[in-house]
């Protein structure tokens, strides 16, 4: 459906020839735009709340680009993960307001208007080879309207670091706990909080950690009923869970 199209079913709704719930059912359907490489989904607002964000790895930065513009294009805010400088560079060329965190790999375009921050989402770090996950889950939960504080390298071997910040943490509405090595940070901060607790285990650890797999299991065994747990190493999917849970009215 183009812009023409949107415009025909808006002056059938301002005349009451069709109920504002049939046309919002029809922008729901909506096609995808078709660029053969990639059939960008530029409705998701309509139905999840938030735009398509870009998985950078694997693709180009062409490829990048021209899924970009078509989400611009529709007046919606740009979230890109998993991005590298060469991506970067190629996509600020053409949007002068692009902003790039190189800890997280992200590029960040707001293209809309900043709403009213609800709640706090806490992210909350074991070490400091966890903040770049923790990174990218900021700037998920900041471009998702979100009131976001970090809390960096207060894991277990040092509890004391995490206890002096209680304040912090029980004021939070949501709390991101990430965590590499035996990912035991999650059940501690679940255990001082009643609110939800997502774990994120991080590919950070020796031999015995195997990629994330130890703190994942762990994090899944929790004892803490509070926290639940994403994939090792996502920051996004667990702002982006994050960020609805803060917003629910």
């Amino acid at each position: 459906m183009d812009n023409n199209s949107i415009k025909r079913l808006l002056t059938k709704v301002k005349k009451g020839e069709l109920t504002i719930e049939k046309a919002l059912h029809s922008f729901k359907d909506m096609p995808y735009k078709d660029l053969e490489f990639a059939k960008v989904d530029i409705h998701r607002t309509i139905r999840c709340g938030f735009p398509e964000v870009i998985f950078c790895a694997g693709k180009t930065p062409e490829q990048v680009l021209k899924i970009a513009t078509q989400i611009i294009k529709n007046g919606a805010d740009l979230l890109a993960t998993r991005a590298n400088e060469e991506i970067y560079k190629c996509v600020s060329q053409k949007f002068k307001n692009t902003r790039y965190n190189d800890v997280a790999g992200t590029i960040v375009i707001k293209n809309s208007r900043s709403k009213k921050k609800k709640g706090l989402i806490l992210i909350v770090t074991a070490g400091t080879s966890d903040i770049p996950v923790a990174e990218e889950a900021k700037e998920t939960a900041e471009i998702m309207g979100n009131n976001v504080k970090v809390l960096y390298d207060v894991g277990v071997a040092g509890i004391h670091r995490l206890l002096r910040n209680k304040k912090d943490i029980t004021g939070a509405r949501v709390i991101i706990v990430i965590a590499g090595m035996e990912g035991a940070l999650a059940s501690v901060v679940g255990g001082m909080v009643a609110c939800p607790v997502i774990g994120v285990p991080t590919s950070v650890g020796y031999g015995a950690s195997f990629g994330g797999v130890t703190p994942l299991l762990a994090m899944l065994n929790s004892c803490a009923a509070n926290v639940t747990v994403v994939n090792i190493d996502n920051g996004f999917g667990a702002a982006y869970v994050a960020s609805l849970i803060n917003n629910v009215k």
